[in-house]
């Protein structure tokens, strides 16, 4: 008897086991993905994001469950074409770039639109194929910060933005500007202050609108001086107002985003969380509906357990390794692979070197951050790996190429060329200015480099590696400590680099590049 009992307890506790291991846990994605836009076309979900300065930009990814995402395209290769985007002359457009996008589906096409200071102009991209294109471009001045897209029942579009003073203006029937004589004029005074029950706030924006049951609700992100970041909603019956608005959400800094609702009836709101080194990283949250408003989380806090799919993991959806083995017909590049600031497409090649990632200089640099064709992937949470191998037969005097964790306060290890003598060095810049912590002197051709990243609990370190066979590992330098700093704006990066400091034209070999969602 005893052994029947244990036996249908340990089935019991299996069941448990079963369903708890079955449902979705928030994070919903472990990376920087922030100001998050997101839209339902029938079954399939599509969401779009910022990643400023890098090359190709405005990433769209989708998803069957909310909770399982993959890149599918990038609404543009090239934003602009200016010094700023092509680390030229000393300049970039750290922390600049495209900034928050909206998304929306239209009679059949698809809307992704943002905006930049880089450009001084508003963008939208449009698309009749989202996943593959090709995409329809269209920009105008000014630039309307953290714009919401919106199509109203009578046929009219309109953009939302603003920070705290928000605007509404009506656009042109073609999208090409601001219309002359339409709508145009403040609609919330200050978006801060809903019912004067928050503390002063110098950030009221993030606007996303849509239309439920003939109401409008327009959302916005706030954050109170001394308190967190927090959700902001206003309603109204016309989008003229008035408008009346209330808190709806104030725990854990998790904010900014809007609402999508399911096929079966439920509704979450999509919001992102600043999470130190790591970037913003994107949560569900459960709402109800209540007397005409949208009640969001379970008694006010963000649940970590959510009725919806097992996440699965983000690779190789949102990361993935690259042993750069191409197959005719094959992308040259994988949608997980963006470029820091627009490339050189004359410097890189998986051609001259089939199984390899080339990266040529063309020109000197000064620096690891104004490098050209720099190759970047997300880190990933809580903890995650990367490595490479770099043949450095062809490299020259003075050039300096390996794997870096890019960010203002970055770090790298790699091999520098001194005339006829090579070292494997460890650079940190964790204190904001670089510094040689190790130079380690090597004969051979080919040397592996390693980085390890651990997000838990926000401790943000990070330690790199060195290996003469691919096998034993050996560490090098110190433990970098990562920040996530405002000239970026960005989470931290693996990056494939290689820069000449003295003469041009050496290049660098890397064999593969491959993430691990542990520490090995």
């Amino acid at each position: 008897m005893k052994k029947y009992v244990l036996g249908v307890a340990i089935y019991i506790a299996s069941l448990f086991s079963i369903t708890a291991s079955a449902q979705a846990t928030n994070p919903i994605i472990h990376a920087d993905v922030p100001d998050i836009a997101v839209v339902r076309v029938g079954d399939t979900y599509y969401m779009s994001s910022t990643t400023m300065h890098m090359s190709p930009g405005l990433p769209i990814m989708s998803s069957k469950d909310l909770v399982n995402w993959k890149l599918v395209s990038y609404a543009y290769d090239t934003l602009v074409d200016n010094d700023e985007m092509n680390l030229n002359n000393g300049k970039s457009t750290y922390g600049r770039g495209s900034w928050a996008s909206s998304i929306r589906h239209h009679n059949g096409t698809f809307y992704v639109t943002t905006f930049a200071a880089t450009s001084g102009k508003t963008h939208i991209y449009t698309t009749n194929t989202i996943e593959k294109g090709p995409w329809k471009a269209i920009s105008f001045s000014p630039s309307l910060h953290d714009h919401t897209l919106f199509f109203d029942d009578d046929g009219k579009v309109f953009m939302v933005y603003g920070n705290k003073e928000l605007k509404l203006v009506e656009l042109k029937d073609d999208l090409t500007g601001i219309k002359d004589g339409g709508i145009n004029q403040v609609i919330i005074k200050d978006s801060t202050q809903p019912s004067q029950s928050l503390g002063n706030s110098g950030l009221g924006e993030g606007s996303q609108l849509l239309k439920f049951n003939g109401k409008y609700y327009l959302f916005n992100i706030t954050w109170p001086y001394g308190g967190m970041r927090t959700v902001v909603i206003h309603r109204a019956d016309r989008l003229t107002g008035p408008w009346e608005g209330k808190v709806a959400l104030a725990d854990l800094g998790v904010a900014q985003g809007g609402l999508i609702d399911n096929p079966d009836g439920t509704w979450f709101a999509y919001l992102f969380r600043d999470y130190g080194a790591l970037g913003r990283i994107p949560y569900l949250v459960p709402v109800k509906w209540e007397d005409g408003w949208p009640v969001l989380g379970l008694n006010g806090k963000v649940p970590k357990i959510l009725s919806l799919s097992a996440n699965k993991g983000l690779i190789p959806g949102i990361v993935a390794s690259d042993e750069f083995m191409r197959k005719q017909g094959d992308s040259s590049l994988p949608l997980v692979w963006q470029w820091n600031h627009n490339p050189d497409n004359s410097s890189w090649s998986l051609q001259e070197r089939p199984g390899y990632m080339r990266i040529t200089t063309s020109r000197t640099d000064t620096s690891f951050l104004m490098a050209k064709n720099t190759l970047t992937q997300r880190t990933i949470g809580p903890v995650s790996t990367g490595s490479t191998s770099l043949d450095l037969t062809n490299m020259k005097d003075g050039d300096f190429a390996g794997l870096g964790l890019l960010q203002k306060n970055y770090g790298l290890v790699g091999v520098k060329i001194d005339g006829e003598r090579k070292a494997v060095v460890m650079v940190n810049a964790g204190s904001g200015k670089p510094v040689e912590i190790q130079r380690i002197p090597v004969n051979q051709k080919k040397v592996y480099f390693k980085a390890t990243c651990d997000f838990r609990d926000k401790k943000d370190v990070a330690d790199f590696f060195y290996s003469l066979d691919g096998q034993t590992w050996k560490p090098i330098g110190n433990q970098l400590k990562m920040r996530y700093t405002l000239p970026h704006f960005m989470g931290y990066r693996f990056a494939l680099f290689n820069y000449a400091t003295k003469l041009t034209g050496g290049f660098a070999d890397f064999d593969f590049y491959r993430i691990s969602a542990d520490l090995q």
